[in-house]
């Protein structure tokens, strides 16, 4: 029926198909052929019709961070580049800007937790916790972070001093590097994989530490894991020692401002998701509760913000004899105890004689430990295995209240927080914060 309707068009079709027919391999079929053929842009690219289209070639106007950007210093995820700027005063430092949509308490904790758990040594943050300036140092290397809130957003500023040797160093690690200052691990020893098979009990090398050998071996594990946490560091006076930034010198006797600065880094990273447990840390506006610590000092937010807690003696606790902290003399056993019981208890310590000291614990010493250590070594004693004591002495019958502690007994001392029954190591909190 339709080709009676419609002869016209089927005489037209006919007439075109033997017309191409007739052109095949010629220049004209090979042309319409091409005019024909799909688009290959279309094919290595193709559209969704209906969805808006993005231009993948960034805007000539996009800022970007520039090359020797230390990779070390942590950069907050949500927000946007505005400018990077050298110092007009020829001192090469550069300072970046941003901006977020964030608030700027989300700012200050992202960079709380960034520079701890990257072993920033954090010398000024902000009180508040909404804003203020971060000052932090890293193998001999500075920034500041000044965090400000606006009307609708927050302004974020990092003011650093690029170092291609740096960069270098942490973005290609060499075994044979570990030697320099500025090298990050881990590095695995050329030997470890057969330390492993031969010797179950072959040393822990540390992620930052390379002398840990030298510990005692029952305490290695300890450092290891609170070295993975961010928690202890090299020695203060590295710089005055020529001592490399990878020495931590297990051996060597703990400094009081050492033993504060990593007792509350300890407890605030073992109570992370707990805030309620955490100590905090005084502000630089905060009068000092002792005259040999000034509010400039580099360990200044920790040892107040013990002082102000009560868990150290000082005029604020009710020792009026307490008016020097002495921070760079050694730390002693009686008061390592002294400072890290009460927040194992999270209560009043108990009463204790010499009587009931020596017939729980047996020390033959029990007339040189100050009274007030006394009440912290029955508490301690209560916590079974996990006592402080038991766990960096071992068996012992000799106490030595005054003698110095070492950097690896105080690293042992700090790696469990609690009772027996309820606590968090840091092989614990070192889990969840990879988590």
């Amino acid at each position: 029926m339709l080709h009676c309707k419609y002869p016209g068009v089927f005489l037209s079709l006919a007439v075109l198909f033997s017309t191409l027919t007739g052109c095949a391999n010629t220049p004209f079929a090979e042309n319409l052929e091409k005019s024909l053929q799909a688009d290959s842009k279309l094919k290595d690219n193709p559209v969704v019709f209906g969805a808006k289209q993005v231009n993948s070639t960034p805007s000539p106007s996009a800022k970007t961070l520039p090359a020797d950007f230390p990779k070390e210093i942590p950069v907050y995820p949500n927000a946007e580049l505005q400018s990077v700027n050298p110092d007009t005063n020829n001192t090469g430092k550069v300072s970046a800007s941003w901006t977020s949509s964030d608030p700027s308490n989300s700012i200050v904790g992202f960079y709380r937790n960034q520079l701890r758990s990257n072993r920033w040594e954090v010398i000024k943050s902000p009180t508040d916790g909404q804003q203020g300036e971060f000052e932090a140092e890293r193998n001999n290397s500075k920034i500041k972070i000044v965090v400000e809130p606006k009307t609708t957003t927050t302004e974020l500023l990092i003011e650093y001093l690029p170092s291609a040797t740096t960069s270098q160093t942490t973005s290609t690690p060499n075994p044979s590097n570990t030697a320099n200052p500025d090298f990050i691990g881990p590095v695995q020893p050329a030997n470890t994989a057969n330390q492993s098979q031969t010797n179950p009990q072959a040393t822990i090398e540390s992620k930052e530490f390379n002398d840990l050998n030298k510990a005692p071996q029952e305490l290695q594990s300890y450092i290891n894991d609170l070295a993975s946490l961010g928690v202890v560091s090299a020695p203060t006076n590295t710089a005055k020692t020529n001592n490399p930034a990878n020495q931590f010198q297990p051996n060597k006797n703990i400094t009081r401002r050492e033993y504060a600065r990593w007792l509350v880094a300890a407890n605030n990273a073992m109570y992370a998701d707990s805030p309620s447990k955490q100590i905090r840390l005084a502000g630089a506006s905060n009068k000092s509760a002792f005259s040999d610590v000034k509010n400039t000092d580099q360990d200044f937010a920790a040892i107040q913000g013990l002082a102000e807690a009560g868990l150290i003696p000082s005029s604020l606790s009710g020792d009026s004899t307490q008016v020097l902290f002495r921070p760079d003399a050694p730390l002693t056993r009686e008061q390592m105890l002294l400072w890290k019981i009460p927040l194992d208890t999270r209560q009043a310590l108990p009463n204790a004689s010499l009587d009931t000291v020596k017939q729980t614990w047996g020390f033959q010493d029990v007339g040189k430990i100050d009274p007030k250590a006394l009440r912290a070594a029955i508490a301690d004693y209560q916590n079974g295995d996990q006592s402080n004591i038991r766990r960096v002495l071992g068996y012992t019958t000799l106490f030595q209240p005054k003698k110095a502690v070492t950097r690896a007994e105080a690293a042992a001392a700090l790696w469990y927080f609690g009772t027996e029954s309820e606590g968090v190591s840091a092989k614990e909190a070192l889990k969840l914060k990879q988590q």
